[in-house]
């Protein structure tokens, strides 16, 4: 069947559905290494036992990750897939591709579950990021890579800045929200620890068991997409002609949106002598994109790959220009470049289906697996003492909208670092800072430091081993 739909076989094939199953294996332990942060207030507040929690909270990474392309688009997928130049690579060695790719996930997949195993809440955002910059920052560094591509920065700096501002966003807002619920809430039962064998109020219980709903859905949907970005730089890296459009793309059909659009540019360029020149070389890409589309030869893994870009590229330009103020100055022509703004997003995005259910069920599965010693650390080791049913609320609150905000916006972010700041910052509120852990505190900050450039050397060392290899 595999061989029916990818036209591979042999090697090639075995090194394809070994690297399909890292995926898996990366989001699986991303469930049970991140999601565990979901279900710790829960459990530490027992508004649900470990069992239900777990199962509960798997369901809702499931729901998530597969919900995640009608509620937010692909677009933190697309990010994930865009950090490494495969067009660069392609054009040299299959080989190369492939060595890149399973030297990020089995270094990411090393990572979690070193962290993981101590107990330590690492994100698997960073761990991922880490990885991928690892193995591209090689590709630069081998000899005969004359072009020296090896990282999209602009698109790295962008998912670092989301990476770093979230948890002290997560942090300030967690002791922001505690001190609206002091001045607000009546019922001081809230601001408690849990007794022992005793159930929080059911109000309570039922602010607890939405705001882990809420961070597990998010979570699906935010780390989940990763997962999808990964299984796409797989399928580009194996079989670019089969995945780099959309299957409906049509050669013909491209070609005549681009005479209309080449068409619109010029009318308008006549009309804006400030823009005029950008307006012309614009409208002379989008021709010279319609020569490139009519010359395409479909089984070419390149000129598929090539033709990608190209879509890619034209789509920034066409956003650039309609940012631009006055630049266009009909209302159908800005209408028109919005359409096709969508078109070139609608090929290069393609997600089929089944990608997002592998993730989804790995995600989930994982979520079920191995939750236990996150939630120790988040439950028991972050403050000096329980956490009351405010802080377990307030965090995860917090952590939901930020993690929903992003995925709305497309950024990934890192639930584990949101949460446990925002656990950290509840904690604050309460009692100051003399209420945290300063050994645990010491840890979280020490791997947040630590892994990108541990995962950078661990991927880049693999895969300059692969390529000895290979």
């Amino acid at each position: 069947m595999l061989e029916f739909e990818f036209g591979l076989e042999g090697t090639l094939l075995f090194s394809f559905v070994v690297c399909i199953l890292l995926v898996c294996i990366f989001e699986f332990v991303n469930g049970f290494h991140d999601t565990a942060n979901a279900v710790a207030t829960v459990i530490y507040t027992k508004s649900l036992k470990p069992i239900q929690a777990v199962i509960w909270s798997g369901l809702m990474n499931f729901l998530g990750v597969i919900s995640s392309s009608y509620i937010f688009g692909m677009a933190v997928a697309t990010k994930i897939a865009q950090l490494l130049p495969l067009e660069s690579v392609l054009s040299r060695s299959t080989n190369e591709a492939i060595a890149m790719v399973a030297s990020a996930l089995i270094g990411a997949i090393i990572w979690n579950l070193g962290t993981w195993y101590f107990g330590i809440p690492c994100s698997s955002s960073h761990t991922l990021i880490g990885s991928l910059l690892g193995v591209g920052i090689a590709f630069t560094l081998v000899p005969d890579n004359n072009l020296k591509a090896g990282v999209n920065w602009n698109e790295a700096f962008k998912i670092g800045n989301a990476l770093l501002f979230s948890p002290l966003f997560g942090f300030t807002m967690a002791i922001a929200l505690m001190f609206i619920l002091k001045r607000n809430v009546v019922d001081k039962a809230i601001f408690k620890e849990p007794e022992p064998d005793s159930k929080p109020p059911i109000w309570i219980r039922g602010l607890l068991i939405v705001t882990c709903t809420l961070v597990s859905f998010f979570h699906g949907s935010n780390d989940g997409q990763k997962g999808v970005g990964l299984m796409l730089i797989v399928l580009l890296a194996f079989v670019p002609t089969k995945f780099a459009l959309a299957p409906e793309f049509n050669k013909d059909e491209c070609i005549n949106r681009m005479v209309v659009l080449e068409k619109v540019l010029v009318k308008e360029s006549t009309q804006n002598f400030e823009l005029e020149r950008i307006l012309c070389a614009r409208a002379e890409n989008i021709a010279g994109f319609a020569d490139d589309v009519r010359k395409l030869d479909a089984n070419s893994n390149k000129e598929v790959m090539r033709v990608r870009k190209e879509m890619n590229v034209l789509a920034k330009e066409l956003k650039l220009i309609l940012a631009e103020p006055n630049a266009i100055s009909s209302h159908s022509n800005r209408k028109l470049i919005k359409s096709e703004i969508a078109y070139f997003n609608h090929n290069t995005n393609y997600v089929p289906f089944w990608i997002i259910l592998a993730i989804s069920i790995s995600l989930g599965i994982g979520t079920m697996i191995g939750w236990r010693r996150i939630v120790v650390t988040i439950g028991e080791k972050i403050g000096k003492r329980h956490m009351t049913y405010a802080e377990g609320a307030s965090a995860e609150l917090i952590a939901s909208s930020t993690i929903g905000l992003a995925s709305g916006l497309g950024l990934p972010v890192s639930t584990t670092h949101v949460l446990s700041s925002g656990v950290a910052g509840a904690m604050v509120a309460t009692k100051g800072i003399k209420n945290l852990q300063a050994s645990t505190i010491k840890n979280i900050v020490l791997a947040w430091v630590l892994t990108l450039p541990a995962t950078m050397i661990i991927s880049a060392v693999l895969f300059f081993l692969a390529r000895m290899i290979m």
